[in-house]
């Protein structure tokens, strides 16, 4: 068993990453500024092997100790979304690539680094066109631009390897409404209608719980998988948002929704997906998107407000 660094790790992805690490019998160290107030981890308290720290992930005193103690280094800790990095673009920097440029610069060549980016990095798709690990990365947001370079350095050294993760959805500790099918299924269950803006565009969908699991996956195949990026996404959930929409109301036939010019992706995620680097690799996603819609549902009747978004 391994002595993982989870940086981030009370975030959405990491309170579902860290106790499935912990079930593993590794032992995780979480560094975490806890900036939404979330006491997303205290599940985790119980384990003998898990260690957490308040702490800036940009503060190199803080993490020198940590890394030092490390095997596997997991970097979740960042300003995930385009809207939250548009209203804090020095944090957007510092947090998402030049704090991993400074852990690349800290780690020595043994150790591990798993990084998650995000597949908006293809920006918008040629007509026809999947995107692949091979297609042009052409990030349109400040978000995207900044996992982009952090995915570029990361790679850059030996033994790493990034996930470009689809748009995440599901249930989570430290939840998010913001992202796109949370926020859908929410207003779904809560307000019955929704408006849509770009209803044409496409992109792919990943449950959290598979986030979790590829991390595993990348841990135990490492040695064959190291050095490239992996798109992490389902191949049956290439969708555009009409088409999501579609498929939330087969579980919720009284929602009603229309497409109408209010609005603009600041991302511009417009493309489908090829993931058959990963599959190649013999990981299979576990959940798909109606088990996911399902599971949403259920968790929409413990959530009545909209502080679980990241902006």
């Amino acid at each position: 068993m391994a002595k993982i660094l989870v940086t981030g790790g009370a975030g959405y992805i990491g309170s579902v990453l860290t106790p499935t690490l912990l079930n593993q019998g590794h032992e995780v160290t979480v560094l975490d500024n806890f900036m939404f107030r979330q006491n997303s981890l205290a599940d985790c308290c119980q384990y003998k092997k898990f260690n957490v720290v308040r702490g800036d992930c940009r503060d190199e005193t803080v993490l020198k100790p940590l890394l030092a103690k490390a095997d596997i280094i997991i970097p979740l800790a960042a300003l995930v979304g385009a809207p939250i990095c548009d209203q804090n673009k020095i944090a957007a920097e510092t947090t998402n690539f030049e704090a991993i440029a400074m852990l690349c610069r800290l780690a020595s060549k043994r150790q591990k680094i798993l990084i998650p980016i995000t597949n908006s990095g293809y920006g918008i798709g040629k007509k026809d066109t999947v995107c692949t690990e091979k297609s042009p990365l052409k990030p349109i947001s400040l978000y995207g631009v900044t996992k982009v370079k952090a995915e570029k350095v990361v790679l850059e050294r030996e033994n790493s390897l990034s996930f470009r993760l689809a748009t995440v959805f599901g249930m989570s500790p430290r939840m998010r409404l913001d992202l796109l099918v949370n926020d859908f299924v929410y207003r779904a269950v809560n307000d019955r209608a929704l408006v849509i803006f770009e209803g044409h565009f496409k992109r792919n969908y990943i449950h959290i719980r598979d986030v979790a699991h590829v991390f595993i996956h990348g841990i135990e195949h490492f040695e064959k998988m190291k050095g490239k990026a992996y798109n992490v996404g389902l191949d049956d959930a290439n969708l555009s948002k009409l088409e999501l929409a579609a498929v939330i109301k087969k579980h919720l036939p009284k929602f009603v929704y229309l497409e109408a010019p209010i609005g603009e992706d600041p991302d511009k995620r417009d493309y489908v997906v090829s993931n058959a680097r990963i599959a190649k690799t013999g990981f299979k996603p576990e959940w798909s998107l109606d088990r996911g819609i399902e599971e949403l549902i259920k968790g929409y009747t413990t959530l009545k407000n909209n502080q679980y978004s990241n902006v």
